[in-house]
């Protein structure tokens, strides 16, 4: 095949990732603890939280640049007409993912106040909250930043879900986890949540379930839009506009109405639907009757109890916590197991400065557009790898190129076995060498799970066309599927700068 045996013992050239190109560039000091967002940046990540940043105050050109300039294709969700505001995803160039709150213009007009009310979130951490990391107030721009949960929320997966239904026992994990949530949050000083609801439960990288901490916030410095929906208002709401610490167990007693039925129940139709009610008939049918009656009972008599009229007969989060942490029966079962999730891979980390569509893709991991970037290209990069003379052009030669030409449309319809099989009997020949081949059945490897031969095509691809970043790039994520993240992130910031040079060109 022309390619050295030395090229499958090759180690990745150590390019330096700048891991502390970050997000703070503004000077602003803390209405609350005095420490400055630089000084802030400098200090790394808060400890009893696992990894999250410390709160810190980002600048507009980071979150431009982090939602490119706020795509509409970065938007996670929108909220209504009394406090409109937007959430987008984001990825900053030290390579975290983050979800970004967008305010209307003037929900906010005094940069203090949001900025103290910021804080005031900001100063929280724990592993059930979706923690806030930063805020930017520029001109009349008002945006909290928020860790990133990248697997949906509960209403996805308990109303909307494709696959498969939330299992009972992942059901009361989830109750317990938004419980404990709330009993932090109130021990820490912020007993109130706004619109909590299926929506405003996040799942994590792992699967675990995680509250959002944008409902810990005022929606506008006025403190009266505390709701965003008056679907999810408590009764006492209704009457004088305010929302209290018994408020928040109110609306917890209709998410866990939400578990049990696996419907949505407004707040004002839910006593309506347990009064009187068999368990069994309002249990959610898709459970298929598995489930402990006992164990159903118990969270049907607490949300009883946190919808009763009068605020005062609520329980508090304590209450909330010991009342469900009895009935968790797979301590031991990972969560993302249990939503029937992938489990969590982490991606290379993103080279410090703009990416290619193919870079971007790998840096994501995104195989589905790695696939489309390929089809597009289709063999264009091979030209010049190969000169055929005239005697060549024999019959074997034209079935090698009809081996390859099923392999192309089996790539294209995403048959990735049959494209391995026709790839290879192209490949096996080995009259023409192309280096599109070895990246296009690399893929194919990765979508059927095979790492390993993944890597060995694409360090192939690279012996044929040793400066095509594609076969770079597709090393790096078959070192990252094969958990040789350092490796991946040298790979992938070696293919940058090659496709550098060659635009330099």
């Amino acid at each position: 095949m022309g390619c050295c045996n030395s090229c499958f013992s090759r180690q990745p050239t150590s390019g330096k990732t700048n891991n502390n190109n970050n997000i703070i560039n503004n000077q602003r000091h803390s209405p609350s603890n005095g420490k400055s967002s630089a000084a802030a940046a400098a200090a790394g990540f808060a400890g009893d939280s696992g990894g999250v940043p410390v709160f810190s105050e980002y600048s507009l050109l980071d979150l431009k640049g982090a939602t490119n300039n706020f795509s509409s294709e970065f938007i996670v969700s929108e909220s209504g007409e009394k406090a409109p505001n937007v959430v987008y995803k984001g990825r900053l160039q030290n390579r975290r993912w983050i979800a970004v709150k967008k305010f209307s213009k003037m929900a906010w007009p005094d940069p203090k106040q949001f900025a103290d009310e910021a804080w005031g979130v900001g100063k929280l951490r724990h592993k059930r909250v979706a923690n806030l990391i930063g805020y930017c107030c520029d001109g009349d721009e008002r945006l909290l930043v928020a860790e990133y949960m990248p697997n949906d929320t509960l209403a996805k997966h308990l109303f909307h879900w494709e696959n498969q239904t939330i299992e009972w026992a992942m059901r009361l994990r989830v109750a317990l986890c938004i419980a404990e949530a709330l009993d932090y949050c109130s021990t820490e000083g912020r007993p109130l949540y706004h619109d909590l609801n299926a929506y405003r439960v996040l799942f994590d990288e792992n699967g675990d379930p995680r509250l959002s901490c944008f409902g810990l916030m005022k929606n506008s410095r006025d403190g009266k839009s505390y709701s965003t929906n008056l679907a999810y208002t408590p009764p006492e709401y209704l009457r004088n506009g305010r929302v209290t610490p018994e408020s928040v167990s109110f609306s917890f007693g209709t998410v866990l109405l939400d578990l049990l039925s696996g419907k949505h129940i407004p707040p004002s139709h839910a006593l309506e639907m347990i009064r009187g009610k068999n368990i069994l008939l309002l249990m959610d049918s898709h459970l298929e009757g598995n489930f402990s009656t006992e164990e159903a009972t118990v969270v049907f008599d607490l949300a009883s109890k946190c919808l009763q009229y009068e605020p005062r007969e609520r329980p508090n989060t304590k209450d909330l916590v010991t009342t469900l942490s009895p009935l968790q029966n797979k301590p031991d079962v990972p969560s993302y197991q249990m939503l029937g999730i992938p489990k969590h891979e982490e991606a290379p980390a993103t080279p410090p400065h703009p990416l290619s569509p193919m870079g971007d893709a790998c840096s994501r991991m995104d195989l589905t557009a790695i696939h489309q970037i390929l089809v597009m290209t289709h063999y264009k990069d091979d030209e010049g790898t190969n000169e055929l003379s005239f005697q060549e052009w024999t019959q074997q030669m034209r079935d090698m190129l009809e081996a390859r030409k099923r392999g192309d449309l089996a790539f294209r319809d995403k048959d990735f076995r049959t494209a391995i099989d026709c790839y290879s009997q192209f490949i096996d020949v080995g009259t023409m060498i192309s280096p599109t081949v070895y990246a296009r059945r690399s893929l194919c490897h990765l979508m059927c799970d095979q790492p390993d031969a993944a890597l060995r095509d694409a360090m192939q691809a690279q012996c044929v066309y040793p400066e095509w970043s594609t076969a770079f790039y597709m090393q790096a994520v078959a070192l990252a599927k094969l958990d040789m993240h350092k490796d991946a992130v040298d790979m992938l910031n070696e293919a940058a700068t090659l496709e550098d040079k060659k635009r330099a060109k």
